[in-house]
């Protein structure tokens, strides 16, 4: 793992278990440039831009709500890969189900919560012996193992369960590089002109996507009781809704 403290020392992957088809209608809920292309059984988004990496948030905190926006409006699980120059970790996100995450320090000291790989495998289908066994090993000390070959090994597992990154994509490569390796790849989500699809302008369909979404999360959070989910909710829904008024008071040509 680089120790360039600099923010091109971090970098991030969404891997997602559907096809790109699949993806790229929801990518606009992340509010980023992101680069999609397939990851075998996967597909896998990368950031375009690097602003995420300069904000006051910790890297793995906007990794983890993107996976989990992307999860809750969706029937497939994301797997977020996450990385700068003092930590290295990553989160999956499923459904409704509360997020589970590893962490470990530049080194590859193990800096996670007991159990927890145990629960992705669990959530992905891996094998209960062989692949947790492997798993383990990645949360067991190892001084010849530093944080980048902690995500390598990961990433070795997941072929097992249908991932296979692009070649040259490198969990724990600086941003730039992954971004050259995914320079021909396709470009969604983030801000951009309004494009028609299906005679919808682009603007109206991520608002009725942010309805969509927000209500089963707003719902879920006040039924369990987990104020954070439900404000996300209400907010996903107050602002679709907002957009949708205006393109109905204010319609674009």
């Amino acid at each position: 793992m680089s120790t360039d403290e600099s923010p091109a020392a971090g970098g991030a992957l969404l891997l997602c278990r559907a096809a790109p088809e699949a993806v790229a209608p929801l990518a606009p809920l992340l509010r980023e440039r992101m680069l999609l292309t397939g990851a075998g059984e996967w597909s896998v988004l990368v950031p375009e831009g690097s602003p995420w990496l300069r904000g006051s948030e910790p890297v793995d905190r906007v990794l983890g709500g993107w996976a989990a926006a992307l999860a809750v409006g969706s029937a497939w699980p994301v797997l977020a890969l996450w990385w700068d120059a003092d930590r290295a970790g990553c989160t999956l996100a499923s459904g409704f189900r509360r997020p589970v995450g590893y962490v470990w320090l530049a080194d590859g000291t193990p800096a996670g919560e007991s159990g927890a790989m145990h629960t992705i495998a669990a959530r992905l289908g891996l094998d209960p012996v062989l692949d947790v066994r492997l798993l383990d090993r990645l949360t067991a000390p190892d001084p010849a193992a530093d944080a980048r070959a902690r995500l390598r090994g990961l990433i070795a597992v997941l072929a097992r369960a249908g991932v296979e990154l692009p070649e040259g994509l490198d969990a724990g490569d600086p941003a730039h590089r992954l971004l050259r390796v995914m320079a021909d790849a396709r470009r969604v989500g983030g801000a951009g002109p309004d494009v028609a699809e299906g005679g919808m302008p682009r603007a109206h369909r991520l608002a009725l996507a942010e309805v969509a979404v927000g209500v089963p999360v707003a719902a879920w959070g006040v039924r369990r009781r987990r104020v954070g989910w439900a404000a996300v909710g209400m907010v996903l829904m107050a602002h679709g809704g907002l957009e949708l008024s205006y393109e109905t008071v204010f319609p674009r040509d």
